[in-house]
């Protein structure tokens, strides 16, 4: 058995390219002593060998315990129903643990929502074509036409679906139909419009944001042209799982860039999208590498 221990930062191909009978285990529970062992114990009866394993604790003494392990086992896809079960039975319910177990080759079904920024939903969706994201692209919905053509270059499905303050709720009653069941994640790659808290209860899947991320914080329109008004030095962009609360779920990835006086508020803009875009395809490689577990408000990333 190998396992590593120190953490090396996830690519971008990370969970692309990956060999046959390669599975993913990732737990959660109290912490407590022994919980390693039984894990590994388990695996280890079935002829699993584990070739990448982290784990986290909040704390040596009522903390929470996190972990994520790669494994190859001849013959996942038909063993994987029954090592579900018997996990389950064995290992999860008696530490009342929450775990996932997933064929690492199998993509993850998406539906990316947009507005009229073009630069998230084209990089997805050309990330996906060079097999450097590994996502099943099954629809794009927007409230705009605008993007419709660039869509259809990368034949991906293009749905429009008009928002206005009269029509939210029939809106989002279209968009659930289009993708509710369909798919295992919803990826908003600036959709400019705010999901109310029944959406997001009703879609049952995890829903990735992206936004602008400044020191201070701009809101409303034209944010760039607020943060060259005022001077500032540091632009950046944040990726986080979508909440009823806007903008304050937990968050996946972040980064910076400086900028300077010299910069004007058009060049702002343009590094701005460009690190909105690494951000977001960041985020989205670590949650379909199952990476991400969330922790109340916050996220463990392995």
């Amino acid at each position: 058995m190998t396992t590593v221990t120190e953490r090396v930062a996830p690519g971008l191909v990370d969970g692309t390219d990956v060999a046959t009978d390669i599975g993913r285990l990732v737990v959660s529970c109290m912490d407590g002593p022994g919980i390693v062992a039984r894990i590994s114990g388990f695996l280890h009866a079935r002829g699993v060998n584990i070739v990448q394993s982290d784990q986290y604790s909040t704390g040596p003494t009522g903390g929470r315990f996190f972990l994520r392990t790669e494994f190859h086992l001849p013959g996942l896809a038909e063993c994987l129903p029954d090592l579900e079960r018997d996990f389950a039975a064995e290992v999860a319910n008696p530490l009342c643990a929450r775990f996932r177990l997933r064929d690492s080759s199998i993509p993850t079904r998406v539906a990316i929502f947009v507005s009229r920024y073009d630069h998230c939903l084209l990089d997805v969706l050309w990330r996906v074509r060079r097999r450097e994201l590994p996502l099943d692209v099954v629809t794009v919905i927007s409230n705009h036409r605008d993007l419709e053509a660039d869509v259809a270059t990368f034949d991906v499905p293009f749905e429009y679906v008009p928002v206005t303050k009269a029509t939210k709720s029939a809106a989002e009653q279209r968009q659930l139909e289009l993708i509710k069941g369909r798919v295992d994640l919803v990826v908003l790659a600036r959709y400019m419009q705010i999901f109310t808290g029944e959406f997001l209860d009703l879609v049952g899947v995890p829903v990735i944001n992206i936004h602008h991320s400044f020191l201070p914080a701009f809101a409303g329109a034209g944010p760039y042209e607020q943060a060259w008004s005022r001077g500032v030095k540091l632009i950046g962009a944040t990726a986080h799982y979508a909440t009823a609360d806007l903008d304050e779920g937990p968050i996946i990835e972040q980064d910076v860039v400086r900028v300077s006086h010299q910069a004007s508020a058009t060049e702002l803009a343009r590094r701005g999208a460009d690190i909105e875009r690494s951000v977001l395809a960041r985020a989205v490689a670590w949650h379909c590498a199952d990476r991400v577990l969330v922790d109340g408000r916050t996220t463990i990333v392995f």
